[in-house]
């Protein structure tokens, strides 16, 4: 299989098809005599799993570990539990973060209505409150 069919059924870009491989992720592929990359079914799998654990917001180095354990066959399931929980406490702490965000833009969009609603003064509170802050910094 060449390069544009794995990326055909993976789903991955030829880009990202060469940056797993440059990432040591994917072994480099033999080659045709026309230089061509040469993948198998194994290949297409790996990449499979890469952009799957890549999806779930797996880091690169993560993933490296995931694989190791993928390829060692041993029991790694407690390893893989660690991992997975860290995960969650990552994605916890984005969504706390995400929420903080929400609430102040929330905050911002009322005084722009509150603005709008006085005939919209010439200056727009929120830019100034944006200013003002840069300043205190």
């Amino acid at each position: 299989m060449q390069i544009g069919q794995v990326a055909q059924s993976t789903g991955l870009s030829i880009d990202t098809i060469r940056f797993y491989e440059k990432q040591g992720l994917v072994h480099a592929p033999p080659r045709s005599s026309g230089g061509y990359r040469v993948y198998d079914d194994r290949d297409v799998e790996r990449f499979q799993f890469v952009g799957r654990a890549q999806n779930l917001g797996f880091s690169l180095q993560e993933i490296r570990e995931l694989l190791v354990i993928e390829n060692s066959k041993g029991d790694g399931c407690s390893h893989v539990h660690d991992l997975i929980a860290a995960k969650i406490g990552q994605v916890k702490e984005k969504i706390a973060e995400l929420k903080r965000i929400e609430s102040r833009l929330t905050k911002a969009q009322k005084q722009c209505s509150a603005a709008l609603m006085k005939s919209c003064p010439a200056e727009c509170p929120v830019l100034e409150e944006l200013e003002s802050g840069a300043r205190k910094s």
